[in-house]
């Protein structure tokens, strides 16, 4: 929930510079989904998803698909998803008790480091 009012808050707040400075219109439009873009497409290979996920804000369901972005990136380190194909052969199924049911990456590649588990 903070990550998401901490995108969405001065998303708005933009909105609102923009709109004063240039008046209502598409600029004022297009500022207030720059920054949950930015933070979809920055989130994105940490929970699953692709970075051109974050396009989605210009067709609708941007707001969804952040808040499950912001969901799996909370829940890291208990990663119950299953990877994406490309993520498959780095990643193992947890046996161990105190994690069992969940997956964990085994070598961290590209810029998803912090969701390995060591």
């Amino acid at each position: 929930m903070a990550m998401t009012l901490a995108v969405v808050v001065p998303s708005f707040l933009l909105r609102d510079l923009f709109e004063s400075r240039f008046g209502s219109g598409p600029m004022a439009d297009l500022s207030a989904i720059a920054l949950p873009m930015a933070a979809t497409a920055w989130l994105a290979p940490y929970a699953s998803y692709r970075r051109r996920d974050a396009l989605l804000w210009l067709a609708g369901p941007g707001f969804y698909v952040f808040m499950v972005i912001a969901w799996r990136v909370a829940l890291a380190p208990y990663r119950d998803w299953r990877p994406r194909p490309e993520e498959l052969p780095r990643m193992h199924w947890s046996r161990d008790p105190e994690h069992a049911g969940t997956w964990y990456l085994a070598e961290p590649a590209g810029d998803a480091r912090h969701t390995a588990l060591r």
